[in-house]
């Protein structure tokens, strides 16, 4: 009898990362039924819906629509809406990805319900415990049955802070899965000629941190350094709602809007972004996942964070981690060709949703041994 998987997406990195495990889970449905579980927690169209589309998702199994608010009104909203579907009709095993508020959420249900629980992304850790994210990361991390890891580095992490071995399984990266899943249609879309952009004749700028786009000082700062780095390159700013809001706020968007040398689009579904960045000259982020795809890509990557949860992105990679003010200096050093070049690491091959799906295969065979012992 096929085994109920609940995958759990929220925002935009959950559905890539779901995107690749859910189509490898639908060719095994002798044994999977994958069934794909949206907290609503991104509700906005171009956050959301777009995103499925591109990555062939089907229309979510069942949507809680918890919708915004704070950190603690999201985490009590969906943890209240997740129980009651699972005491409904619980799911065999609970897949969580990433480290958003809903991850957590859902994660705690599951363990307080009994319920097996598997973390994708787990053993990242930025150090920084003012992130949300990073708390969200430790404890899943603390209380999943079975940990898929992107790195060594996230092996590393888990086994300093006690998880046993057994529990960790490094699989590789799912976002280079999501890549590789639409990448024909990626390099067949039409958004750099659209926007009159030559390949390696413009960067991609975005922005949604609170750390950034909160402080109008830090916020003024970064507007002020992409206007001296628009005189010698390009940028397209693809606005978060949240950021927008934030330079409407406080005074900071005719800045942008004034500046020949920017240009300001609505956030994009997954195809139409990354079809801007395999042909950006370079990449303006505070994101995580975009570290991984430009590394990936061997794209210059400037991250204005002072930690990351990524280093392989660092160590192996292209990604480098700028302060506000530096960007500009930092960007004329990567137009200089002062920038180095990454190798891709170790399992980010494409493969990764494969392998998590056969470890969970293994896992499900194991539980139904011991409950015929």
């Amino acid at each position: 009898m096929a085994k109920t998987i609940h995958l759990i997406a929220a925002a935009r990195p959950n559905f890539m990362k779901v995107a690749p495990l859910y189509h490898a889970l639908d060719k095994v449905r002798d044994w999977a039924d994958p069934v794909i579980v949206h907290t609503g927690q991104h509700y906005d169209p171009n956050m959301s819906d777009a995103f499925f589309a591109d990555l062939r998702l089907p229309a979510p199994h069942v949507n809680l629509e918890i919708g915004s608010g704070s950190h603690a009104e999201q985490t009590g909203g969906v943890m209240i809406a997740y129980e009651k579907l699972c005491l409904a009709r619980a799911p065999d095993w609970v897949v969580v990805v990433g480290d958003v508020n809903s991850t957590l959420a859902c994660a705690l249900v599951a363990k307080k319900l009994c319920l097996p629980l598997a973390h994708l992304e787990a053993g990242l850790r930025s150090r920084d415990r003012t992130m949300p994210e990073e708390i969200n990361r430790i404890v899943t991390d603390a209380i999943a049955d079975l940990l898929w890891t992107p790195s060594p580095d996230a092996d590393e992490n888990l086994r300093g802070e006690g998880v046993q071995a057994e529990r960790i399984e490094r699989v590789g990266n799912i976002m280079i899965d999501s890549y590789e899943l639409v990448r024909d249609r990626i390099e067949a879309d039409p958004t750099p000629d659209r926007l009159g952009l030559r390949a390696g004749e413009f960067g991609v700028v975005t922005l949604h941190r609170p750390a950034n786009v909160d402080d109008p000082a830090i916020l003024s700062r970064i507007v002020g350094e992409l206007s001296l780095v628009s005189h010698s390159l390009r940028l397209v700013f693809a606005v978060h709602p949240r950021t927008r809001k934030r330079l409407e706020e406080f005074g900071l968007l005719p800045r942008i809007t004034e500046c020949p040398g920017i240009t300001i689009i609505e956030p994009l579904g997954y195809i139409n972004f990354m079809a801007l960045v395999r042909k950006a000259r370079l990449v303006i982020t505070d994101s995580g996942g975009v570290q991984e795809e430009t590394t990936y890509l061997d794209i210059p990557c400037l991250t204005l964070r002072d930690t990351t949860e990524r280093p392989i992105t660092l160590t192996q990679g292209t990604n480098r981690l700028i302060a506000p003010n530096a960007l500009a200096t930092s960007v004329a050093s990567a137009l200089a060709g002062d920038w180095p070049h990454g190798r891709r690491p170790a399992l980010w091959d494409g493969r990764t949703a494969e392998r998590v799906a056969a470890s969970l295969r293994r896992h499900t065979a194991r539980e139904v041994g011991v409950a015929r012992n």
